[in-house]
């Protein structure tokens, strides 16, 4: 497929909402500070995994059903909110204990795969994500387009930005809280504090 002005146009918009704020930036920054840069890594491969679902989602339909329905779209509300919120509860809780300690039960909980799935459900779990999608991608794909492939090209483009961009950030908070040292748990509470928030919101969120 040729590298058409709908491809390029997608790039330029998808490339200002990576770098915009939100709870995939909070997440990297609680998992940077709690288990490091390893695993802020494959937390960031998890968000950008969940990208093709939702892509898969909205090229077959299945997105629509969110946005028609109001007892589906609050029930995947209430399960990315909540999902938020314990995230952001357990790495408050986890900045209250002592360096050795939270280190120990990082290395007990933390793997390459649970850091990936945290990544994914949080981003598979949000619905505005999943709305997102089903009216952003719709006005890059022509007539002629194969839906499905296209969706999940532009997806993909959108993920690889993503994979540039969080572990760049998950660099400079890390180097931070190096710099910091002693604000470190200041900045997991920080973190924490804006997964609960962000979690409050989408359960405000309305459609």
């Amino acid at each position: 497929m040729t590298l058409d002005g709908s491809i390029l146009a997608f790039m330029g918009i998808a490339a200002l909402l990576t770098i915009l704020p939100g709870a995939d930036m909070a997440l990297v920054a609680k998992v940077t500070l709690l288990d490091g840069r390893r695993a802020a890594f494959f937390t960031s491969l998890g968000i950008c995994a969940g990208l093709p679902v939702h892509a898969t989602a909205s090229a077959l339909g299945l997105s629509l059903i969110l946005a028609t329905s109001a007892e589906a779209f609050t029930v995947v509300k209430f399960a990315g909110a909540g999902y938020l919120a314990y995230l952001g509860i357990r790495t408050i809780r986890d900045s209250f204990r002592p360096a050795s300690a939270a280190v120990a039960a990082a290395g007990r909980a933390r793997t390459s795969r649970s850091a990936f799935a945290q990544g994914w459900l949080s981003n598979v779990l949000n619905p505005k994500v999943a709305l997102f999608y089903l009216t952003f991608l719709p006005q890059f794909i022509s007539p002629g387009d194969n839906v499905l492939v296209k969706s999940l090209l532009l997806a993909a483009i959108h993920a690889v930005m993503g994979l540039v961009w969080l572990p760049l950030y998950a660099y400079a908070i890390d180097r931070l809280g190096a710099v910091v040292r002693g604000a470190r748990h200041w900045l997991e509470r920080l973190s924490g504090t804006a997964l609960i928030g962000l979690g409050v919101r989408l359960a405000l969120e309305r459609r």
